[in-house]
């Protein structure tokens, strides 16, 4: 048989590197003590994954969890501006400390390492990767029991990164009710499966408006969260409505501040992974 080159498609079925992939995972820093990490994903971009984490992250912090938010959506980052956060993070020759919250959730953005924070991150994928690996490897998560990663939409560099290398408990996958979308989301389904990464559920945002006058649910788009749900045997965790409270709250750096019973089975399934 002919040396492998680590491409499958090509060596036989006894061969060594098939039977043992290579391991990509990276330790985390030496002081850092995380016991969970969730990923936060979606198929597109614009469904709301950044608010799903922030309000992840607060409910459980609630219930009196530690919390943090890696946010690895170097591109387009928002948990600062979700939380109000304008400092920069600090460090020295062998670690960086995250910022913290105002109510003690440890965040880390390339937007509090940045100069200026309006300025554009202009990198390629293999940069990018490598920074969000140094969240991981770099980064002191201080006695975390939930660390969440706010990732990149689709499946490219930075989802695959994080799936490789941190030690991934579990993903929620965040959609809206159109059916295009739908069809975008299986694709990150289907990507979580195929690295073996459990899916604690989907999160479906801007699912209705409640009308002010009667209290009716009115649904603003036509697609099936639940259809995609049931085919892959996944729960529907939660359907967040288009609240105009909540998108203020966000929008002035106030979502620790929410409130609101949109999330608490989702932060159930979470919770749960520390009662195994």
């Amino acid at each position: 048989m002919s040396e492998c080159a680590h491409d499958c498609s090509s060596c036989g079925e006894n061969c060594p590197s098939r039977q043992n992939p290579a391991d990509f995972r990276e330790q985390p820093h030496q002081l850092s003590h995380v016991k969970k990490v969730i990923g936060i994903v979606s198929g597109k971009g614009g469904v709301g994954k950044s608010l799903v984490t922030s309000m992840l992250a607060v409910l459980l912090h609630r219930r009196n969890y530690t919390t943090a938010i890696m946010d690895a959506d170097l591109t387009g980052p928002s948990i600062p501006k979700a939380f109000g956060l304008h400092q920069k993070a600090v460090g020295n020759e062998t670690a960086i400390y995250p910022v913290r919250s105002k109510t003690g959730i440890d965040i880390i953005s390339v937007n509090l390492l940045l100069e200026n924070e309006r300025d554009p991150v202009i990198w390629r994928g293999p940069v990018i990767a490598g920074m969000v690996k140094q969240f991981w490897t770099d980064v002191v998560w201080e006695n975390v029991d939930f660390l969440f990663v706010d990732m990149p939409p689709g499946t490219g560099d930075v989802p695959l990164t994080v799936f490789q290398t941190m030690p991934v408990d579990g993903i929620i996958v965040v959609t809206s009710p159109q059916e295009l979308v739908s069809l975008i989301v299986e694709k990150a389904v289907r990507m979580a499966n195929m690295m073996n990464i459990p899916i604690l559920g989907l999160v479906e945002n801007m699912s209705y408006i409640k009308c002010p006058d009667c209290g009716k649910e009115i649904p603003l788009f036509g697609g099936d969260t639940g259809r995609i749900a049931q085919e892959y045997g996944i729960p529907l965790l939660a359907r967040l409505p288009i609240e105009p409270a909540l998108s203020k709250a966000v929008d002035n750096g106030a979502v620790e501040s929410f409130e609101g019973d949109w999330m608490d089975y989702a932060g159930n399934a979470v919770e749960q992974l520390l009662k195994k």
